[in-house]
């Protein structure tokens, strides 16, 4: 008796969902809801966005509405629409999301004008500290910082008595790697992972030159651990964003408070070498006597995330396209090599080097390659919610209704992968953004040159603030890596590939991590 009112229970909620649920109306885009109630087509589009979305442009054209998890998301394909949607700057808004999601995924609470009046406004002005002639305190600090780590963990072992002692969580647990790497004293060779090497250096590195060093050490204790619990709270990243209670998502609440206390107020005034951005950042929370030291702690725990998250993965995909491909590595190496001789540097591996923001400027190559790395792993979603009904003007005469609450999304993959813009758009050409020794920036869909082609840091006012430090970043990265040592892959593995389960939200990872060896080039 209870299975059959249970089956008539399930029946009746079913005709429920579907007599009551949405109908296409006149001037709007194709509707597609899919066969379960409220989930509509998100375990398709989870599983292979990119396929999803080409599949149903076939289908349905340059614009259609798809129900994905309780929401109605609109998708834009073509790119030659994209200024469109993105000037709309009233009717369309960003920020709407952004500030209900994130709170819920960093732990802090809502920054609602009434209770916090003038935040949201200042702490967007603080982003301001990112660029200009901040940038260039950032990127110098940066530097130093690599090549600080690089130094300690990486370069001369037979070095580090002579240096600051490494706390006990920085030693590396590959015993080959205390071999000798230089080839004059019989060619050691390094062997590691890349995507773990590359978070190691990285988001050490990017801590120290955002929040600062301990008082009485170069270096942070209890790093390695740190960037441990980061990588697991990472990998319930995607389910925190899609506002998955954190209740439901086993030990990830302790391990983000964990990662809060670490900002705690009377951690970080000990702190010295602090980025004007965060001290700009302190300040403004501190003004504020309802906010909580936890609950500041929380948003610059956010701003750790937003430093990292995606610039690893970027990372490591920039530096395996480049080992992966010795005659683009070795032309890379040589403009490096060639951009420190014009300013009268003569290179040496026993020595540390620094290269400005203006000598990173001059790496055309490099920049191609980063540029052609992000091309092709990068999966953001460009996403703005519809303030309220109305007709949504996309190219020439064209135009769809909307209504009020849905997601109007851009997802530039689907353009990144257009043979039509981009020739072989699956394999890696180093020099694909070069053109007569410069940038290049002409790119067409149906003859028309596109105002936007490449898209992996967001748009309009979406657009990632920190997008050109994070760019230096990679840049520094790889010019010490590319000069300090022969860098190599493993025989005998597959090929990389994107885990696209993280589609939508920046950066893919790799699905398994690859094996390379690398020792110090000879003087």
């Amino acid at each position: 008796m209870s299975v059959l009112l249970l089956l008539l229970l399930g029946v009746f909620t079913l005709i429920l969902c579907v007599l009551g649920g949405r109908k296409r109306r006149n001037g709007e885009p194709p509707l597609i809801t899919g066969w379960i109630p409220f989930i509509g087509k998100a375990l398709e589009f989870g599983k292979d966005a990119h396929k999803f979305l080409e599949e149903h442009k076939k289908k349905f054209g340059d614009i259609f509405t798809v129900q994905i998890a309780g929401k109605y998301m609109t998708f834009i394909m073509d790119p030659l629409m994209y200024p469109n949607i993105i000037k709309h700057g009233r009717q369309l808004d960003f920020h709407e999301f952004s500030n209900k999601v994130a709170p819920v995924t960093f732990g802090y609470p809502p920054v609602i004008k009434g209770k916090f009046p003038g935040l949201q406004e200042q702490v967007k002005r603080s982003f301001k500290l990112l660029q200009g002639d901040n940038l260039q305190l950032l990127t110098e600090s940066m530097m130093g910082n690599l090549m600080l780590v690089l130094r300690q963990d990486h370069l001369d072992p037979r070095l580090e008595d002579h240096l600051d002692p490494r706390p006990e969580d920085h030693l590396d647990p590959r015993p080959e790697d205390h071999l000798d790497p230089r080839p004059e004293n019989g060619g050691g060779w390094r062997t590691g992972s890349m995507y773990d090497f590359c978070i190691s250096v990285m988001f050490e590195a990017t801590f120290l030159t955002m929040y600062g060093r301990p008082a009485a050490a170069r270096r942070h204790s209890g790093m390695s651990v740190m960037r441990e619990d980061f990588v697991r709270f990472d990998n319930m990243f995607p389910l925190l964003i899609a506002q998955i209670p954190i209740w439901l998502l086993g030990r990830t609440k302790a391990i983000r408070e964990k990662l809060i206390s670490c900002f705690l107020p009377q951690s970080m005034s000990c702190w010295s070498n602090t980025s004007q951005f965060i001290r700009e950042r302190s300040r403004l929370f501190d003004q504020y006597d309802s906010l909580k030291d936890f609950d500041k702690a929380a948003h610059h725990f956010a701003i750790l995330w937003a430093s990292v998250g995606n610039t690893v993965p970027a990372t490591f995909w920039a530096m395996y396209y480049l080992v992966s491909h010795p005659e683009a590595l070795s032309v890379v190496r040589q403009e490096i090599h060639d951009v420190l001789q014009l300013s009268g540097v003569e290179f040496g591996s026993d020595r540390d080097v620094t290269l400005s923001k203006d000598q990173l400027e001059k790496l055309c190559y490099m920049n191609s390659s980063i540029s052609e790395s992000l091309r092709l792993s990068s999966a953001s979603m460009n996403i703005r919610v519809a303030q309220e009904d109305f007709s949504l003007r996309l190219q020439g005469e064209h135009s769809a209704e909307v209504r009020k609450g849905d997601i109007i999304a851009l997802y530039p993959q689907s353009m990144h992968m257009d043979p039509e813009i981009y020739e072989e758009p699956q394999t890696f050409r180093f020099d694909r953004f070069v053109q007569d020794g410069r940038e290049k920036t002409d790119f067409f869909k149906d003859g028309q040159k596109l105002k936007y082609y490449r898209m992996p840091f967001g748009s309009g006012s979406s657009k990632c603030p920190g997008r050109h430090f994070a760019v230096n970043e990679i840049k520094q990265f790889l010019c010490l890596m590319l000069l300090y040592f022969d860098i190599e892959l493993e025989e005998g593995q597959s090929r990389a590939t994107l885990d696209s389960s993280r589609a939508g939200l920046g950066i893919l990872l790799p699905t398994t991590d690859v094996r390379f060896r690398y020792r110090l080039r000879a003087a």
